[in-house]
């Protein structure tokens, strides 16, 4: 998954690349992706790792 904020050429992987997994760069079971507008923030529901 690639963060573009701003620039439509560029990005940072802020996680995959590595397969599904429990590391902090995994995911496994992906479920829902979110904006925070006011924090400018990316947050991902991972529901196979029970974490968001």
């Amino acid at each position: 998954m690639q963060w573009k904020n701003g620039d439509t050429t560029n990005g940072q992987v802020v996680a995959g690349g590595n397969g599904q997994g429990n590391g902090l760069h995994q995911l496994f079971r992906p479920t829902d992706v979110l904006i925070d507008k006011e924090t400018d923030s990316l947050i991902i529901c991972d529901w196979g790792n029970s974490r968001v």
